[in-house]
């Protein structure tokens, strides 16, 4: 990884209050999904060439998903606000077929658990392409980072 790659890059991941606060189970997999999302990621606002490497706070304002991006100094860079709404559907469906796939694992055959894991990769896929595409042209990623923030606003919807 060059020095550009090792400043285009989250170094935390902080969730503000408007989030609210869940049960044990659901802290645990926010935490996790914020520690996935630091350990391997490309994150760049677009436009601001190299300057990194960057906090990401996530708030909820009127149910939309406010990015604020900063600099490693605290330095605000850029702002920017995303509908739920496109997310809505995905989210719902995803959730209950990770439902099914846990239902799954303890009764069904191995080839059924495959389909349905199938099935929720492929909504996985879609939220995270979902993310990208809503993203673009505001805040550079790459589809592996798109996928842990995917997972991340999940985890923001779950309430255990």
């Amino acid at each position: 990884m060059d020095a550009r790659d090792q400043r285009a890059r989250l170094v935390d991941v902080e969730l503000d209050e408007s989030i609210g606060r869940s049960t044990p189970d659901v802290e645990h997999e926010r935490a996790v999904a914020i520690f996935d999302l630091i350990e391997d990621n490309s994150f760049r606002p677009v436009g601001d060439d190299g300057l990194g490497p960057y906090r990401l706070r996530l708030s909820l304002v009127d149910s939309k998903l406010v990015f604020d991006v900063s600099r490693e100094s605290g330095e605000t860079v850029v702002a920017h606000i995303l509908s739920l709404t496109p997310f809505r559907r995905i989210v719902k469906d995803y959730f209950l077929v990770c439902e099914s796939y846990y239902e799954a694992i303890r009764s069904a055959t191995p080839s059924q658990i495959e389909a349905i894991d199938m099935g929720r990769r492929g909504l996985h896929n879609e939220g995270s392409q979902t993310l990208l595409d809503r993203l673009a042209g505001k805040i550079e990623i790459d589809f592996d980072t798109a996928r842990r923030l995917f997972t991340l606003v999940c985890v923001l919807h779950w309430r255990g």
